[in-house]
């Protein structure tokens, strides 16, 4: 197992407010953050990520030269950055402004002001994320586990696969909805399914109810990572035969200790 501690990380703080960026490097100080980074805008964050990468990107929503959704598309375009952790600090509560966030595979979404223990969560997050610390399973050896990964969104699919990946699963399959799960299920066994719940086409209920009622794997373990908030469908999703259910974005600690279960059950 090899696992960082909080003063071993690097952050990049992107916070266009010099107030905001003393307060936040306060409080990333106050749990153990040694090497902090900062920019006032993506210009200025682009060139410190060229001189040193970080392990993390604290960014605000808004800068004078774009917004927080432009520094992220530019990191996961770009394979050498891909594996920066990014979080976002901002005020901004609605909903549609912060999906896309959620879909992206951030690490946290924190708001402004934040507690302690959010950024601790954050922190903690990221952490599992650099980290491995492979699942110690008695009914499987965790190398044969064979995961079948759902998601519309390529940068969600690659963070379930990196946070599964150290925990010592490699053989995992990606479907792009549940149109194409399901017709990887009629050619292929697999050991566990891992879903979003909002796709194109077969969204993840309708895909579990799939797997339920009409698949040669109806017993299989469903894990669903979701950003949906509406209690009806999450209801409905569990009705359906889910057998557990994660949050966007998720933490990989949670999501090793719901593994574990789905697959010692």
């Amino acid at each position: 197992m090899s696992h960082l501690s909080p003063n071993e990380l690097s952050i990049l703080l992107v916070e266009p407010s010099d107030t905001q960026r003393r307060i936040i490097i306060q409080r990333l100080q106050q749990e153990g953050i040694v090497s902090i980074q900062t920019a006032a805008n993506i210009a200025e964050a682009k060139a410190v990520i060229g001189r040193h990468k970080p392990d993390l990107i604290a960014s605000a929503m808004h800068f004078d030269d774009g917004t927080a959704i432009d520094l992220l598309n530019y990191l996961r375009g770009n394979s050498h950055n891909k594996d920066i952790q990014f979080m976002l600090v901002s005020s901004e509560c609605r909903r549609e402004q912060l999906e896309i966030f959620r879909q992206s595979g951030v690490v946290a979404i924190l708001p402004k002001p934040f507690h302690a223990e959010h950024l601790g969560k954050a922190l903690n997050a990221t952490i599992d994320l650099l980290s491995h610390d492979e699942l110690d399973l008695s009914n499987f050896d965790v190398h044969d586990v064979r995961v079948l990964v759902v998601d519309d969104s390529r940068m969600a699919r690659n963070v379930i696969k990196r946070t599964i990946g150290n925990l010592g699963i490699k053989l995992i399959t990606e479907a792009e909805d549940g149109a194409q799960a399901i017709e990887l299920m009629r050619d292929n066994m697999f050991d566990l399914v891992i879903t979003d719940y909002n796709m194109p086409s077969i969204d993840g209920l309708a895909l579990t109810q799939f797997i339920r009622n009409e698949s040669q794997q109806s017993h299989i373990p469903i894990l669903m990572v979701s950003s949906e908030a509406n209690d009806t469908h999450l209801s409905n999703v569990s009705q359906a035969g889910v057998n557990a259910l994660c949050d966007k974005p998720f933490e990989p600690k949670l999501v090793k200790q719901l593994l574990y279960q789905l697959l010692e059950e």
